[in-house]
């Protein structure tokens, strides 16, 4: 079992988080712009669920009680393979291409993950390379709508609402998160258990600032319709010991 030495507290892996709220939005986004943005890991390449489309997901997550203990959380991925796999075939349509992805060892890769707490923050870089840096984070989840303002060094980035859709069965997931972080690419296994879980079509409204991570975003095609937005009230989450990937 390994153990990691955090600003003087060890950390046990694997990682648990014994209950935390999450939602996501899934944007199609242009292949080609989502490859730009990911050019600085040269192990991996993103997956088209379309011709010329890619999976952007927009996630914000708040950390009731894990061992890395409270926090908010905001993440941008995408879903990417080994560069070196064989391409996928054109899919019909979106959701059968996403279906299809869990057949070619597809994966979510986390290009940003800001926090509001230092000790998650260093942490996170040190155990798994995850990009986490300190940012405020604003989650309103009491409402109906739940919501993320996200500010960096006093500009906003982005504001981020999710309507609820309806209830759908939930279900444990296992899921491959890749990262790159000083030149080195790792593979992360992720176990989730959620509950209450709600997913529909569409669902976001998203507002972009003028923070050099909202112009990313916007060269990637945001706003746009979200083809695919989901709420978890209730979650635990296992983060595993990192994997190295050979060719990084």
């Amino acid at each position: 079992m390994a153990s990691h030495l955090i600003q003087g507290r060890e950390v046990t892996l694997p990682v648990k988080v014994a209950d935390a709220t999450a939602c996501a939005a899934i944007y199609t986004v242009r292949a080609d712009a989502a490859r730009a943005v990911l050019a600085y890991s040269p192990d991996l390449d993103v997956t088209e669920v379309l011709p010329g489309k890619a999976l952007c997901v927009l996630g914000f997550i708040r950390y009731d009680d894990g061992d890395l203990g409270a926090y908010n959380e905001f993440g941008v991925g995408f879903m990417v393979r080994p560069a070196d796999a064989h391409r996928p075939s054109a899919a019909r349509n979106a959701l059968h291409g996403m279906r299809e992805l869990r057949k070619q060892g597809t994966g979510a890769f986390v290009h940003w993950l800001p926090v509001d707490q230092r000790f998650t923050m260093e942490a996170g870089r040190s155990i798994w390379g995850f990009p986490k840096e300190l940012a405020e984070i604003d989650l309103r989840m009491s409402s109906p709508y739940k919501r993320c303002i996200l500010r960096k060094d006093g500009r906003l980035i982005l504001d981020l609402l999710i309507r609820p859709g309806m209830p759908v069965p939930p279900g444990s997931t296992r899921l491959d998160a890749y990262t790159h972080l000083d030149g080195t690419t790792r593979r992360v296994r992720w176990t989730t258990r959620p509950q209450s879980v709600r997913s529909r079509p569409g669902g976001a409204l998203i507002r972009l600032g003028n923070h050099p991570i909202a112009k990313e975003l916007s060269e990637l095609g945001l706003p746009k319709h979200a083809l695919l937005t989901t709420t978890i009230t209730h979650m635990t989450m296992t983060f595993a010991q990192p994997e190295t990937l050979p060719h990084s």
